[in-house]
């Protein structure tokens, strides 16, 4: 489905393929000979989505663009099924395996591969040819990369960056967990709701 969104829709190649199961929501641009597959969802919601050619966005992967920082996918990658991508820079030649995350701000150089269950943190730039090995996650510039058990260097290396809830939702991550939340979904529920206009488009592709 793809759908109008802040009056913005996609620009699909004629060469591309999107499943009809697929949602493809705002200013997304997906490139010559790409296949986004069933399921998948890439949705603007405040910053467009670059797609290049001969990608492949594989089943129920969740791409997210923002004002601040939007989602730009270079050519020959891959993005496997689960996979969740927001508002990151992919060079070309990447793969990103299943259930593999990127986050906001973060690059992934050219060549690289993060594997299954990897993270690629907020902010953190991952060089050419880097490796997240299976369940470890990357953080900083340049990256560092930790196994999961290691939770306080993962979270020290967010800290020039302020932590996550700044970084993403631009709120202050006091000591009062539950006023941060409050602050951060009254921001993102009122940005989300202006999908209420959103409308169906025909197949352009």
């Amino acid at each position: 489905m793809l759908r109008e969104h802040l009056g913005r829709r996609p620009n699909i190649h004629p060469d591309a393929l999107v499943d009809s199961s697929a949602l493809v929501s705002g200013e997304v641009t997906i490139g010559a000979g790409s296949r986004v597959l069933a399921g998948a969802i890439l949705t603007a919601e405040s910053g467009p989505i670059t797609i290049g050619q001969r990608c492949v966005i594989m089943e129920q992967a969740v791409l997210r663009g923002t004002a601040r920082h939007p989602l730009r996918v270079g050519n020959h990658v891959l993005v496997g099924p689960h996979a969740h991508l927001s508002g990151c820079e992919v060079a070309d030649a990447v793969f990103i395996a299943t259930n593999a995350m990127v986050f906001n701000g973060a690059q992934v150089g050219r060549a690289s591969t993060v594997a299954l269950g990897g993270t690629v943190h907020i902010g953190c730039r991952l060089p050419a040819g880097g490796l997240v090995p299976i369940g470890w996650v990357a953080v900083g510039d340049p990256a560092e990369i930790h196994p999961p058990r290691e939770a306080e260097q993962i979270f020290g290396g967010l800290g020039a960056l302020g932590g996550f809830m700044p970084y993403v939702f631009g709120v202050a991550a006091g000591p009062d967990r539950d006023q941060t939340m409050i602050a951060a979904l009254d921001r993102y529920t009122a940005a989300l709701g202006r999908h209420v206009d959103d409308r169906e488009v025909a197949d352009e592709g």
